[in-house]
């Protein structure tokens, strides 16, 4: 390369962080309208299909349960996630989506989709399929990161 740097975008972690950024940034934007953090999203998404455990939550979001219990007081705190005690084991919560929550989820969804469409659109059903699994592959451990730093 006669001694110079590659250009940035050159370098597919600079590029795919660049890209993730902007991306992040435009998903933000479209969650702030339902009102809602991405961790907090996230957590509903999981939660939609029905409830689980506190335990269970934190293993599928791959997130120490330490956090998820902040990521719970806010959702409970703005009525959109409930916790109670297991009935037939009183040391496990089980955590479930509210009614209100669930419509939060449904601005989530609506205001996601347009932020895809803007983002991914110039891409076939083919290509975002592709670029999924091809994601996938990237070796990413977020218990190695602290994924919250600035």
């Amino acid at each position: 390369m006669d001694g110079m740097a590659a250009h940035p975008t050159d370098r597919l972690g600079f590029l795919l962080s660049f890209r993730g950024e902007l991306t992040g940034a435009r998903i933000r934007a479209a969650l702030g309208v339902a009102g809602l953090h991405p961790r907090n999203a996230m957590t509903l998404m999981q939660l939609a299909p029905g409830a689980m455990s506190q335990r269970e939550l934190a293993a599928v979001m791959e997130i120490d349960p330490s956090q998820l219990v902040a990521i719970l007081n806010e959702l409970e705190s703005e009525g959109l996630a409930e916790r109670r005690r297991d009935p037939a084991d009183r040391r496990r919560h089980i955590v479930e989506i509210t009614p209100a929550g669930a419509e939060a989820l449904e601005r989530v969804d609506s205001a996601v989709s347009a932020a895809e469409r803007e983002l991914f659109g110039d891409l076939s059903v083919a290509e975002q399929a592709l670029l999924r699994g091809l994601l996938d592959r990237v070796v990413v451990d977020p218990a190695d990161h602290d994924c919250d730093a600035d």
